[in-house]
């Protein structure tokens, strides 16, 4: 990417995220309340509820908080039906964007949704639209100046399908989302922590902006993660870290 900084735009992304850790909170415990719901209470037989347990522990949130959001998703305290709902779309320049939502109003959320789209240049587009573009996977990434060899080594042994190392030096660990619960074990307990890591929607092409297109973006992919509903929001897009 001539000009763009991988791994400066993956912390940079990081540190917006950081940012707004106060509702991240919020977003976690969702996922908490819902991850239970689905598979049960306890994270060893629940590899969902597992990475939202780690997921929260990651943003030093409360074992207590934690607690009461399985509770919640077991029936056992008061707590709103959420549903998951994806929606796709198109930002600047034709980027595409994944939005995931949890909600317990679809019609509040879809609205909420398609304005952010329509007022900061994007357009919400039909299911499937943009979802071809993607890869549903497990990730981490790692700084460059990590050892590769241990990484691989590690990684492949716990099931890891493959290994990237970009031209800065930083490193790419992919996985089925099925067997990132394991290698995330398995690369900690071998002392090697990941800067980014989490099943995600990976781009199988990035669009590069910059300049006015880079701003405009950012700004949409900001609102968007804002909304309450939101959990996750995933692009194409990649834009220079001086421009966004």
């Amino acid at each position: 990417m001539a000009g763009h900084s991988k791994w400066a735009n993956i912390q940079h992304r990081k540190g917006r995220q950081d940012a707004k850790r106060g509702k991240l909170w919020t977003k976690i415990i969702r996922e908490v309340t819902v991850a239970a719901r689905a598979g049960g209470p306890d994270p060893d037989a629940n590899p969902r509820l597992r990475m939202a347990w780690d997921k929260a522990t990651d943003a030093n949130m409360p074992k207590d908080n934690i607690m009461r959001a399985i509770t919640r998703g077991t029936g056992g305290g008061d707590g709103s039906n959420y549903e998951e709902i994806r929606y796709e779309g198109y930002g600047i320049g034709g980027a595409a964007v994944i939005v995931d939502c949890m909600t317990d109003n679809r019609t509040r959320t879809v609205s909420e949704v398609r304005h952010a789209f329509s007022k900061h240049g994007g357009n919400l587009g039909q299911d499937g639209s943009v979802a071809f573009m993607f890869k549903h996977c497990g990730q981490f990434m790692f700084a460059p100046g990590a050892s590769e060899e241990q990484i691989m080594e590690v990684a492949l042994e716990a099931g890891a399908e493959d290994i990237i190392t970009d031209e800065e030096g930083g490193i790419e660990v992919i996985t089925a989302p099925g067997d990132y619960p394991a290698v995330k074990q398995a690369l900690e307990a071998a002392g090697l922590k990941a800067e980014m890591d989490g099943v995600v929607m990976k781009a199988l092409n990035e669009a590069e902006l910059e300049g006015e297109d880079a701003i405009k973006m950012q700004k949409l992919l900001d609102v968007l993660e804002s909304l309450d509903d939101v959990q996750e929001v995933f692009t194409t897009a990649v834009m220079d870290e001086t421009d966004a």
